[in-house]
């Protein structure tokens, strides 16, 4: 064993029992959150108009702070961007993380002296519970590259912004810096085509350990280097045995991966976002990532089927329940208050808090009532693979309310694997197999086919890269950006009719 590897697992083995101190103690981990985010904001302009000096218990908190999505929070946050100090947190940011918004234009989430930290450390402890638990450690002397957005920054008041893969770009440890790949001017490179073709030729001969990024682009850059070397990535990077992800749910990608790999490999899934690192997949034999208790961040938990009403009820880590769709709501070190990040998670174990990200509270279809999410139709199709050759590249599903002829529909618009030997023999067959396999987890969509309101779901085929073109022209291809499973209108559905 190398001196690298044997120090690795030192560390992993001192991390993981520090990790376990605070999941055995969940509830009591998150109320000193609690209480250290209420105390240390007390003084600034939010703390002040929300009477935080007051707060004793979560009850007086839900009761003076409402939920808040970026539109709520953004008078605040506009302060902030201006250059004003104390006023979501105390003094100013380090940086902002800048996304995508959807009715606001570009979106500046804080990141504070207090936050940033965790980013990090969350990242390297998901490596360091893989080494601890499988005894894998090897690795660590190979190359490893992680897919990014570019690490060059602007900035605006004086502090600096950029996409939160970018800014994380800048805190990587000395002890990785040698065999991180690509480079800094490959990773610089701001088009995502020539980045990728860039970091193709950088690594084809490189011996590459562990690759991370979010599957789509990942199978972008394998796509190439298989295509360029002629041969699978597993036999051009012989000691790969590790993929990292997060952003989207890996298992639709699988086959195609293992495919293009041309063997099985170990995976790790991580939940970062740009509001907070919220959890990483700490078992390789248990379902789930693990809900990080201890990082700044205080949970709450609003029933999604609830979300929408007046009042919902507000759950705190001790009142959740395993299998139950929740919307997940934030207090955090940067300076978040209530926030509603968008994302839905359920709870696969209590003892440790495990989570599995469900979708978006606002990717869904409910055209006719019934209320699919994300996780419904990833697992559908799913089921719908197993047992055959197909391979999925991407996927998306929104309601065809108004069809020229016949009952109401999903359509799938799906990019399967350009081999014919990797699609359906019988396109209309995958599509029963899909719909039984909807039917089975969703009983309002079973209800509607039943009840003659709906007709089973239809295919339609999806050019190769068609995707890759959708993002391209919509401005969000590679990086962070990731295509929404579900819509509940037909915005997608309308740039594949045009192409038509």
């Amino acid at each position: 064993m190398s001196v690298k590897a044997f120090a690795a697992k030192l560390f992993a083995k001192r991390i993981h029992a520090k990790t376990q101190k605070w999941a055995n103690n969940p509830v009591e981990t998150q109320q000193k959150v609690f209480e250290a985010l209420i105390k240390e904001a007390a003084q600034t302009q939010f703390g002040k108009d929300h009477n935080f000096s007051a707060i004793k218990t979560f009850s007086d908190f839900a009761q003076k702070v409402p939920i808040r999505d970026y539109e709520g929070l953004k008078h605040y946050v506009d302060k902030v961007v201006k250059g004003e100090e104390n006023v979501l947190w105390k003094g100013k940011p380090l940086y902002f993380a800048k996304t995508s918004g959807t009715t606001s234009g570009a979106k500046y989430i804080p990141l504070t002296k207090e936050s940033m930290p965790f980013h990090i450390q969350a990242a390297r402890n998901a490596i360091l519970s893989y080494i601890h638990e499988t005894g894998k450690a090897e690795f660590v002397k190979g190359k490893m590259i992680f897919l990014q957005g570019s690490p060059l920054l602007e900035e605006k008041n004086g502090i600096k912004l950029g996409r939160l893969s970018g800014i994380v770009a800048h805190f990587v440890p000395k002890y990785l810096q040698k065999n991180r790949m690509p480079s800094w001017e490959t990773n610089c490179i701001e088009d995502w085509e020539t980045k990728v073709n860039a970091i193709v030729e950088e690594t084809i001969n490189e011996d590459m350990a562990v690759i991370s990024g979010i599957p789509s682009w990942v199978q972008m850059y394998f796509e190439k280097l298989a295509a360029k070397a002629n041969k699978p990535v597993g036999e051009i990077f012989k000691n790969f045995n590790l993929f990292i992800y997060g952003g989207v749910n890996y298992e639709p990608y699988r086959a195609k991966f293992e495919n293009l790999i041309g063997r099985k490999v170990d995976s790790i899934e991580l939940f970062p976002a740009s509001e907070g690192f919220f959890a990483y997949q700490d078992s390789q034999s248990e379902k789930g990532m693990l809900l990080l208790l201890n990082s700044g961040i205080f949970y709450e938990f609003i029933k999604a089927d609830e979300f929408f009403t007046e009042n919902p009820k507000r759950h705190t880590i001790g009142e959740v329940e395993l299998g139950v769709n929740y919307v997940l709501i934030i207090s955090t070190n940067a300076g978040l208050w209530g926030y509603n990040i968008g994302d839905t998670v359920q709870f696969t174990s209590l003892k440790p808090y495990r989570v599995i990200v469900s979708g978006r509270i606002k990717h869904y279809i409910s055209a006719f009532g019934e209320h699919v999410i994300g996780k419904e139709v990833e697992s559908a199709l799913q089921e719908a693979m197993e047992g055959t050759d197909v391979r999925v590249n991407e996927f998306t599903v929104a309601p065809q309310i108004t069809p020229t002829e016949g009952l109401p529909y999903h359509e799938w618009f799906i990019e399967f694997d350009s081999e014919e030997s990797e699609q359906p023999n019988n396109l209309e067959d995958f599509a029963l197999k899909i719909d039984n396999a909807m039917r089975k987890q969703n009983v309002y969509y079973d209800d509607l086919i039943v009840g003659n309101v709906l007709r089973t779901l239809v295919i339609t085929k999806v050019p190769k890269n068609g995707f890759q073109e959708y993002m391209k022209s919509i401005g969000k291809l590679g990086g962070q950006n990731k295509l929404p499973r579900l819509s509940n209108d037909r915005k997608i559905a309308q740039f594949f009719e045009i192409k038509k």
